[in-house]
């Protein structure tokens, strides 16, 4: 038996100018989630949470916190840009270009706009990408530039991951 690590995310190398990455998870948004974030930041606009606000606004309904889209959509890229960073540096240009409602499904997609080799720090580089949210229509809800420090490979802590104390016995195999 082998045993195979998960994806461990890009370094500084792996980062081209141009390349598009379509993060793979979509998330569906639901009220719940909108209602708990909206309180979690003590965000007191009523269009949040208040029903007879959301119904009495231009949208009719109530309108999915804007930085839980920001949240969602920047958590889905993780895996495909930061997942190795060492820091954010700066979060720029961020547009609201569409509304997102509670059952609205975010998808994300990020392009490298330019990268170089930190002058303080040899074991990492700069990476600058933009980034949209787009919901279940392919319609823009939202877009970012982001910079972020970056291990290059061969430069980051082994992944903690628990030695077991008891060995692991697999059943046996049975395709019937």
């Amino acid at each position: 038996m082998t045993v195979k690590t998960g994806w461990r995310g890009r370094f500084y190398e792996d980062f081209e100018v141009g390349d598009v990455y379509q993060h793979p998870l979509g998330r569906t948004v639901t009220e719940t989630d909108n209602t708990w974030f909206t309180l979690l930041t003590m965000n007191t606009a009523q269009i949040h949470f208040n029903n007879a606000a959301g119904e009495a606004s231009e949208f009719g309904r109530c309108l999915v916190n804007s930085t839980l889209t920001l949240a969602i959509v920047a958590g889905q890229s993780v895996i495909d840009t930061s997942f190795n960073a060492i820091a954010n540096l700066g979060w720029e240009d961020i547009k609201l270009t569409r509304p997102v409602f509670a059952g609205d499904t975010l998808y994300s997609e990020t392009t490298v706009l330019n990268k170089r080799e930190s002058r303080s720090r040899p074991h990492a580089g700069l990476v600058q990408v933009t980034t949209r949210g787009l919901n279940q229509d392919g319609e823009q809800v939202l877009s970012y530039t982001r910079t972020f420090l970056v291990h290059k490979r061969g430069h980051t802590a082994p992944a903690a991951f628990p030695a077991a104390k008891t060995p692991f016995t697999a059943p046996e195999a049975s395709l019937a």
